[in-house]
């Protein structure tokens, strides 16, 4: 996926729109336009659009050219429900902030996640309401406010006539990138599933432990569990795939010093690890983050071949950093957005802001596109081919 820079479908040749013509959905919280790539090719047509940043806005449009047609720079709670077309399916990615282990944990409530209840009130308004919906967020979700926050979304569907399901997706079955979360695919259905057999026989892949626990303190609430295949085994590629050419005399990799400083604020693990890496042929990748540990400034380094999950902008403990160790010595830099990007399953042909903050955001606050695409695959697609 990631050779190729393809531009995604438009849906308009034959052998998609057959599909497309009923496999309509419309996109809350639609950033810069990931989900929308990823299910697209998974056969869906986005029909609409929404979100209140005029920064992801612009990225958003310049790749999906006819974005005005279709998305509403808006605040959620303040859409004119006349604008928003019937669709098969709603999504909705709402901010994490709130939810977050890394954010500020204010929940549902909180300035930013509570963007939820304005989906919800979107839908509430809506005639035709969506026969399904599929909800994205945070590990977090699951356990914020000891678990209320969670029990409170499925009850805001339940009441809306969603039946739901929930399983977890890391994207390192997809790309190199440590990034776990839950998704919720509620469904209107008059005989929902809550066969716990169904839960219990789902492959441990799509499972947490905290998940389970949410489930089990829920069983309450109206369920509808699914069939849901396997994910893919093992990681799907290595960091070094995502890594950007860039010239050694390029100004974005550090100086000799500035390398060394940052050596000398790893533990003895580490360097432990970048001796071992010196000895192998050829050049290894590994990213790095600056965390403060016990009142110190320390440089982390992940062993494991992949990146941690990407994060927005803001505050320089969140920035990604790249570590090459080779037999000419030890480089390091910032990662690109280019490489945010790759490691979010965009392609190439994406184009990237001038401004780094903004191309950063808007990828650390997006969702992984291969991981969408397995989604609509695997999942929504039998699901609509049920409602026909």
């Amino acid at each position: 996926m990631l050779a190729s820079t393809a531009r995604p479908s438009v849906l308009s040749s034959d052998t998609v729109g057959q599909t497309s013509s009923y496999r309509t959905c419309a996109e809350y919280f639609a950033g810069i336009g990931l989900v929308r790539l990823g299910l697209e090719r998974a056969g869906w047509n986005i029909i609409f659009a929404n979100d209140w940043a005029r920064e992801k806005f612009d990225m958003y449009a310049a790749y999906f050219q006819e974005a005005e047609d279709h998305y509403t720079l808006e605040n959620v709670f303040d859409l004119c429900q006349a604008n928003v077309p019937p669709s098969l399916l709603a999504t909705a990615s709402f901010p994490c902030i709130d939810l977050s282990l890394a954010g500020n944990q204010n929940g549902l409530s909180g300035h930013h996640s509570s963007a939820f209840w304005g989906f919800i009130e979107a839908l509430k308004r809506q005639q035709s309401r969506p026969p399904l919906v599929m909800l994205e967020n945070v590990g977090g979700w699951l356990t914020s406010n000891q678990g209320k926050d969670f029990r409170l979304t499925i009850e805001a569907l339940n009441r809306l006539g969603y039946a739901c399901d929930v399983f977890a997706v890391d994207a390192a079955r997809f790309v190199p990138q440590s990034r776990l979360r839950v998704f919720v695919v509620g469904v209107q259905t008059a005989e929902p599933s809550d066969d716990l057999l169904t839960l219990a026989r789902r492959p441990t892949s799509l499972k947490t432990k905290s998940l389970d626990r949410a489930i089990a303190s829920n069983q309450d609430l109206l369920w509808n569990f699914l069939n849901i295949p396997p994910l893919p085994d093992g990681l799907a590629r290595p960091l070094d795939s995502i890594v950007e050419d860039i010239s050694e005399v390029d100004e974005r990799w550090w100086a000799a010093s500035e390398v060394e400083r940052h050596l000398q604020m790893m533990s003895a693990i580490n360097i432990a690890h970048i001796d071992e890496l010196q000895q192998r042929c050829g050049y290894s990748y590994r990213t790095m983050y600056r965390r403060v540990r016990s009142g110190q400034q320390r440089a982390e380094l992940r062993k494991d071949n992949i990146a941690g999950c990407l994060r927005t902008a803001r505050g320089g403990s969140s920035r990604q950093m790249l570590v090459r160790v080779g037999p000419d010595g030890i480089r390091m830099r910032m990662m690109t957005p280019r490489e945010y990007a790759r490691l979010q399953g965009v392609p190439d042909d994406y184009p990237l802001p001038k401004n780094i903050n903004q191309a950063l955001t808007g990828f650390g606050d997006a969702v992984c596109v291969p991981v969408v695409t397995w989604i609509g695959e695997n999942i929504l697609n039998p699901l609509a081919a049920t409602l026909l």
